[in-house]
């Protein structure tokens, strides 16, 4: 396992082309497979999540080509994936895991969903229980965990309300949707990331309803599209953040995603003080996508709490993490889901901000972080656990701390963002210049 040293100091200085965004990426890969045509998506994201979900689609007969950042999918229509000979392997995705079974439970062949240790702690329920009630047969390991064998065929339409909102859990029944016997709606308490939806639409599927009850029409004929994906704003937030840490920092991001379901930690960030400027900004493919710059201001903190945490979930380890930079400090609740993901995030960010010494209360449900009177933060060894976005976060808490920190097993960012210590390099190198 390799392990990253960060020196403390420099200031964030230049101008940043995002990887793709991760979200979208997945999405617009899936579709295109189950399109008819040769779609070609460009700027597709390097994370290793979405690698993972081009070699499930390989292993289901999908023909697809890599060069540099463009990739080629040439569809099989709804009814022309294969079965697999062997497992298929989401590695650390659960956006693969969760997306794929929808669109797997359609299919007139048993598959099996597979995963790293990791993924395979992680539970798989609120997937299971509604492909369940439209008619697929699930099975999965003790406590609702992969692998998950799933036999799909002739699925029923259902009016499904997931138990927490979740946008995986909301793009696995809508892709399950294409293959029911009459429309299948979707209801939602708080609005999740809507990339789904966006992408069948551009696909050629009917979805109509409103922002609380999404429906999706069955059958329809997707058509391949060329596509380019958006820079990846959950990405574009560590970048942001450091900028936030370190004095005199100036950062201009270009292409950035800015759909409303996820830009709402940008609204939160200015609203505790950062100087965040957002320009240019055009529709593509039906997404927002404009340039986001940002200047150093102090920060006067705040809480995250109720509908907020659905739309940040990814974000909320980073802004934990901004907590000793603020004057206020940062308090989160209402994010019980954050117990499980990758790694517990609420007990893995409060271990490494408490060896950094940070003053840190760890509540069920989320986190309070106090703010710049507790006192600087130190170099510290740090462990995040193999979750990228825990390794990323403290990264750039390191970057404000007295004395070299030491981050674990730190290649653990190629998950979601595989350039972000070279960028952050970059961006820091080209201030020292």
């Amino acid at each position: 396992m390799s392990k990253r040293v960060i020196s403390p100091g420099g200031i964030i200085d230049g101008v940043v082309e995002l990887p793709g965004d991760k979200s979208i990426s997945h999405r617009y890969a899936i579709i295109a497979a189950l399109a008819e045509g040769r779609s070609e998506i460009g700027n597709y994201a390097s994370a290793a999540d979405c690698q993972s979900t081009l070699e499930c689609l390989r292993r289901l007969g999908i023909e697809i080509e890599k060069s540099d950042r463009t990739v080629r999918i040439t569809g099989a229509g709804l009814g022309g994936w294969k079965e697999p000979r062997k497992a298929l392997d989401a590695e650390n995705s659960g956006s693969t895991m969760r997306m794929m079974a929808g669109a797997l439970a359609g299919q007139p062949f048993t598959s099996t969903l597979t995963g790293d240790d990791s993924l395979r702690r992680r539970p798989m329920r609120r997937v299971i229980e509604p492909l369940r009630q439209m008619g697929a047969t699930i099975r999965s390991q003790e406590g609702d965990r992969a692998p998950l064998e799933i036999r799909g065929g002739p699925l029923r339409a259902i009016d499904y309300t997931p138990p927490t909102p979740s946008a995986q859990v909301k793009s696995a029944v809508l892709l399950a949707g294409l293959y029911a016997d009459g429309p299948t709606t979707v209801r939602e308490s708080v609005s999740t990331r809507d990339h789904t939806e966006v992408a069948l639409r551009e696909f050629g599927a009917t979805i109509d309803g409103t922002k609380s009850a999404i429906r999706i029409h069955p059958r329809p004929k997707l058509v391949a599209q060329q596509l380019v994906v958006p820079g990846d704003l959950s990405a574009a937030v560590f970048l942001i953040s450091a900028a936030m840490v370190l004095p005199e920092s100036s950062l201009m991001l270009h292409n950035v995603g800015l759909n409303p379901t996820r830009a709402r930690v940008l609204d939160f960030l200015i609203s505790i003080g950062a100087l965040v400027h957002i320009a240019s900004v055009q529709m593509r493919h039906g997404e927002l996508v404009g340039d986001v710059s940002v200047r150093h201001a102090p920060l006067k903190g705040g809480e995250i709490s109720g509908t907020q945490v659905a739309e940040m979930i990814d974000e909320l380890p980073m802004l934990a993490a901004l907590g000793p930079f603020t004057e206020k400090g940062i308090e989160i609740h209402n994010a019980q889901e954050l117990r499980v993901k990758e790694s517990d995030r609420i007990a893995t960010m409060a271990e490494g901000l408490r060896a950094m010494g940070a003053r840190v209360e760890e509540f069920e449900d989320g986190m309070r972080v106090e703010g710049r009177a507790a006192g600087k933060l130190r170099g510290a060894k740090v462990d995040p656990q193999g979750d990228h976005r825990i390794a990323m976060a403290l990264a750039v808490a390191a970057l404000g701390a007295e004395g070299d920190t030491t981050i674990r097993d730190a290649e653990c960012a190629a998950v979601s963002f595989p350039e972000f210590f070279v960028t952050l390099d970059k961006l820091r190198g080209a201030a020292k210049a």
